[in-house]
C-alpha cells in the first residue's frame, strides 16, 4: 500500500474515532475546547476517552464515563486530563470542568454552564482558583480551605463536594493503573 493511500485512510479513522468517541453536548464541547486551549497553551489537541471499568467506578465516589473523562493529547503525548459532569444547586445543577496536568494536579476548575438566578459568583475565575494545584491528597473543607460566598452556600459546597470526589476518584484510578 503506498504512503499516500495509507496516510488517507489513518486520517479518516482518526476524524471518525474523534467524532464517535465521546458524546459532549455541542456547546459544552466547545467551551472545554476552549479552556483547555487557554490552559495548556496548546491549539491542536485531541481528546481520548478513558475507560474505567465497571467494577473499579463502583469504587469511586464520582462516576469517571468514555463521556465525561478524557486524556488531553497532543503529538501523541498526553498533556493533561479532562473531566466534565454536572453538580447540584439550589434548584437545578451546573455543569462544571476540572482539567488536571499529566502528573494529575488541578490545573483549572471552571463552572460551564450555571443555570441558577443567584450564586453564579462561583463562576468567577477568582473563586475558582482556589482549587489550582489541589492532588489526589488534597481534602477541601468548606469555609476552611474554599471560601463562602453569600448567597451561593449550596453551590460553594457542592462544587467544592464535586472536586473532593473528583480527586479522590483520580487517587484510586492512579492507585489501580488506570492513569
Amino acid at each position: 500500500m503506498n504512503f499516500k493511500k495509507l496516510f488517507s485512510i489513518s486520517l479518516f479513522m482518526l476524524v471518525v474515532l474523534t467524532l464517535s468517541s465521546f458524546q459532549l453536548s455541542s456547546k459544552i464541547e466547545k467551551k472545554v475546547n476552549k479552556e483547555i486551549k487557554k490552559a495548556f497553551d496548546i491549539s491542536d489537541f485531541l481528546l481520548k476517552p478513558v475507560k474505567v471499568p465497571m467494577k473499579l467506578n463502583g469504587e469511586l465516589s464520582i462516576v469517571f464515563t468514555e463521556d465525561n473523562f478524557f486524556e488531553i493529547k497532543e503529538n501523541e503525548g498526553v498533556v493533561g486530563y479532562a473531566f466534565v459532569d454536572k453538580a447540584p444547586s439550589k434548584t437545578a445543577e451546573f455543569d462544571y470542568l476540572v482539567l488536571l496536568d499529566k502528573d494529575l494536579i488541578i490545573k483549572k476548575a471552571k463552572v460551564l454552564i450555571y443555570r441558577e438566578e443567584y450564586g453564579g459568583e462561583i463562576a468567577s475565575t477568582r473563586w475558582l482558583k482556589q482549587f489550582i494545584g489541589k492532588t489526589e491528597h488534597s481534602s477541601l473543607v468548606y469555609r476552611k480551605d474554599i471560601a463562602a460566598i453569600s448567597g451561593a452556600t449550596i453551590s460553594v459546597r457542592s462544587m467544592t463536594n464535586a472536586v473532593n470526589s473528583v480527586l479522590k476518584s483520580i487517587g484510586i484510578l492512579r492507585n489501580n493503573k488506570i492513569l
